[in-house]
């Protein structure tokens, strides 16, 4: 039986690379954290088949090439969009056997503490990231994103009207605490662009539909808090939101002839619900394979495009 060796990729997942930038000997320290994949795909079909690795690039020479790149990139290095374009150029113009490449990074944002021109607090409200694919010659695709952003608001919240069954035991509510981890990846039109000030955008939109929007449900909020994400920069093509509820259930308290008016909970962390939605632009938008699939691979968002 004669098999055939499907879509494949490999690379060095994972290195964490942590920059200092202190050329100026004036200036006050900067500081980036990443961690950074690399995932490539090209001629590299006899290494599986017949074990020839004659082709292959070492993931060991990948993990080298992120450590050099956060010194070797410069100024790139500052915004995780610049840097993982940086590091796809690099793979698939200068490596003739890879076709594509595709680089991933998480950044974990540091604040300075208390103006000290060298000490940092690690802000763990979110975690940043990128998406950056570059498919031979074609102009690379960036996705920006953000993830574990919990953000939470006590009233403004509603959830009833729903389908009912005779499985359906959940009580309708005009006033209810809604809690959510957002995460979110947005594709953007174009690459020519300030990447700090387009994510402080994006952020502030989302965060400030959330805080400002009366909610009847948590997909209702998600489609506030993409329109305002579109609305924040015109570059973005589309916006994917997935947002899990964190449900607060309010605490019978009547047992202590206690009242309780929406005043103690119990958060539940597991089973939870798991919204997730898609807002473009325009119907036409079809940014599907600028995006990481996973293992969800498709054959035909893999392709190197004809005129590459």
């Amino acid at each position: 039986m004669s098999y055939v060796l499907g879509y494949n990729q490999y690379g060095k997942a994972e290195v964490h690379v942590v920059r200092v930038f202190r050329d100026d000997p004036t200036a006050p320290h900067d500081l980036v954290d990443y961690n950074v994949s690399v995932a490539l795909t090209g001629d590299f079909d006899e290494a599986h088949q017949t074990g020839d690795q004659a082709k292959v690039l070492t993931t060991d020479a990948c993990k080298n090439t992120v450590n050099a790149f956060a010194k070797e990139a410069g100024d790139a290095v500052r915004e995780p969009e610049s840097f993982a374009l940086a590091l796809a150029n690099h793979f698939v113009d200068d490596v003739p056997q890879v076709e594509t490449a595709r680089i991933n990074i998480e950044a974990f944002p540091w604040v300075r503490s208390h103006d000290n021109p060298h000490a940092f607090v690690k802000n763990g409200d979110y975690v940043r990231t990128v998406t950056v694919t570059r498919r031979g010659s074609a102009p690379a695709t960036v996705v920006s994103g953000l993830k574990d952003l919990t953000v939470l608001k006590t009233t403004d919240s509603e959830f009833h009207g729903f389908y009912q069954e005779k499985y359906t035991t959940l009580q309708p509510t005009n006033d209810r605490v809604m809690a959510t981890a957002i995460k979110s990846q947005w594709a953007h039109s174009s690459n020519d662009k300030d990447w700090g000030a387009s994510f402080d955008a994006v952020f502030e939109a989302i965060t400030k539909a959330f805080a400002g929007a009366y909610s009847y449900a948590l997909q209702h909020t998600i489609w506030e808090m993409g329109q305002a994400a579109l609305d924040a920069d015109a570059t973005i093509a589309e916006i994917r939101m997935s947002c899990p509820n964190k449900h607060h259930f309010v605490l019978d308290l009547s047992s202590f002839d206690l009242e309780n008016n929406n005043e103690v909970f119990h958060a539940d962390d597991r089973p939870y619900g798991l919204i997730e939605a898609t807002i473009k632009r325009t119907a036409d938008v079809d940014a599907s394979a600028a995006y990481d699939p996973g293992q969800a691979w498709s054959e035909a968002a893999a392709k190197v495009p004809a005129d590459a």
